[in-house]
């Protein structure tokens, strides 16, 4: 029996994020796509500041988001 591989990069981090701010990563995901054109560090500030969300956890998902577009 094969063990699972670790997650690893900006993915390691769902888990908590979702069990500290009680929203799916999806959600998150939308904030960021209803934001417009914005580079890196502003969504990251934007989610900061308007979500109360920590620098890790806004860097993560904004990375996770800017790799899928």
């Amino acid at each position: 029996m094969s063990m699972p591989e670790k997650i690893t990069g900006p993915a390691s981090y769902f888990p908590s994020i979702e069990k500290k701010y009680g929203k799916p990563i999806a959600h998150w995901m939308q904030v960021l796509q209803d934001a417009g054109a914005l580079k890196h560090m502003e969504l990251v500030t934007l989610l900061k500041s308007q979500h109360e969300l920590g620098h890790g956890h806004a860097n993560a998902l904004v990375a996770w988001f800017m790799a899928r577009k």
